[in-house]
């Protein structure tokens, strides 16, 4: 989904909203049809200033949870924001995309992922005591054949929380309801390392003193065959996380997630426990050494998943060498052991160069490579190389809405019990957009 520069900033202005056509109307009635003074036109002109500043605001979507502060500028109306990525991708080869791996796009994301989007209206409010609220309404589409999915829009966000609500923890968060929650995310592979959507409650930004806390307790979301259902489907996690800890070169956040359930759960389910532990050293401009140990599971402690150990570390990071050259990379290990499931290493290592031509135009050209190699000498690898020319409003990488067109080469590789099997080629074309606001 979308990349971690989401954070970096948004090119995208505010959508007008009504209120301020209906706050500059006001303001016209204020002044005389016929006032010609230099003082009101000045005065005027500040007032409809005022208020299309209060139409911004510093929040800036990127598929993590928004958590609101004291200093958050409340903004006028309801903000729209989101992430999509739309286009046709004509496929002639063995396979659409190249997949190896459990580790997202492990070859790399560009010219090689599937349409969807996520689209959001917010509403913030703050109280006379100076607390302050959102709500917050999420569909989502990430439906394709491949998934098995029914299709359609999910309710994907519902709930409410507030800030300054306690004078001695102004920073806390407390919410309640269905949102995304502690997804961790990777660029380049796309790759959500931990992830816990669901719906529940708990709080943020619980200041400890050189560390902030976040808790919650979550329920995962059952499924219907038209989307998500009302219920939860009986397996639960309580997920923490101690961050914005500072080491001088660096900061590190901590993380720790048990997963449970209870009698409703599938019987398969039931009595099965799981555990999670992380940390991201992030040594700034997008360099950042990634670790993780689950036993249980894997990305999320709803797995579940019985006797199952896995260790994931992953080292990305971004240069800039001269001013219209900059180049993404990521390089990853992860060991899958235990009895119930097929035991494995896998590695990837992806780079991305992306030359800006101007503030309009790039040229990207992203290479990957993934290996999986079985304990029982079964190996499956693949390549994959994507050329893309861009156009987008802004001359930085992270600059959208983007329009691509690409083309994407790659093929797969496997050995089984010996044999070598077919080889699965890939050769695609597509044009896109891709935007988050």
């Amino acid at each position: 989904m979308a990349t971690n520069n989401h954070k970096q900033g948004t090119l995208m202005k505010t959508l007008q909203l009504l209120p301020l056509a209906l706050a500059v109307a006001s303001s016209l009635a204020s002044v005389s049809a016929f006032a010609t003074s230099e003082s009101d036109l000045d005065a005027l002109e500040k007032r409809i200033q005022e208020l299309e500043a209060k139409l911004e605001t510093a929040y800036v979507y990127d598929q993590q949870p928004a958590v609101l502060t004291p200093d958050t500028e409340v903004p006028l109306g309801i903000v729209f924001s989101g992430y999509a990525r739309y286009g046709a991708h004509y496929a002639a080869g063995d396979n659409r995309y190249v997949q190896v791996g459990s580790s997202g796009a492990a070859v790399g994301r560009l010219g090689n992922e599937a349409n969807g989007g996520e689209f959001q209206l917010a509403k913030a409010f703050k109280t006379d005591g100076g607390a302050i609220w959102d709500i917050v309404f999420m569909m989502d589409q990430w439906g394709i054949d491949q998934w098995s999915s029914p299709g359609g829009l999910n309710l994907k966000k519902a709930y409410a929380g507030a800030t300054n609500l306690f004078a001695s923890q102004p920073e806390l968060y407390v919410w309640a309801g269905r949102d995304f929650h502690q997804r961790p995310q990777q660029g380049l592979n796309d790759y959500f390392w931990m992830s816990h959507d669901g719906q529940g409650g708990g709080f943020k930004n619980l200041n400890l003193g050189g560390a902030k806390f976040d808790f919650g307790f979550v329920g995962q979301v059952d499924n219907g065959d038209g989307g998500a259902l009302g219920n939860d489907t009986g397996i639960y996690a309580l997920t923490s996380r101690l961050h914005a800890m500072d080491l001088g070169a660096a900061t590190l956040d901590l993380y720790a997630n048990y997963g449970f359930a209870s009698d409703e759960a599938e019987a398969a389910k039931q009595g099965e426990t799981a555990w999670q532990v992380g940390a991201v050293v992030d040594f700034g401009g997008g360099n950042k050494l990634t670790m993780k140990y689950a036993d249980g599971a894997d990305n999320s402690a709803f797995d579940l998943a019985g006797d199952q150990q896995v260790t994931y570390l992953s080292w990305e990071g971004s240069f800039n060498p001269s001013q219209p050259l900059y180049i993404d990379y990521l390089a990853s290990f992860k060991n899958i052991s235990g009895k119930d499931v097929d035991e494995k290493n896998e590695y990837s290592a992806i780079v991305r160069p992306m030359y800006n031509w101007s503030d309009v135009h790039s040229t990207w050209l992203e290479a990957g490579y993934a290996l999986e190699d079985f304990d029982n000498g079964d190996e499956k690898s693949g390549w994959k190389v994507t050329l893309s020319q861009n156009i987008s409003m802004g001359g930085l990488p992270w600059s959208r809405p983007m329009l691509r067109f690409y083309a994407t080469v790659g093929d797969v590789d496997s050995t089984v019990s010996g044999v070598d099997q077919a080889k699965q080629d890939t050769l695609s074309v597509g044009a896109m957009w891709e935007a988050w606001w």
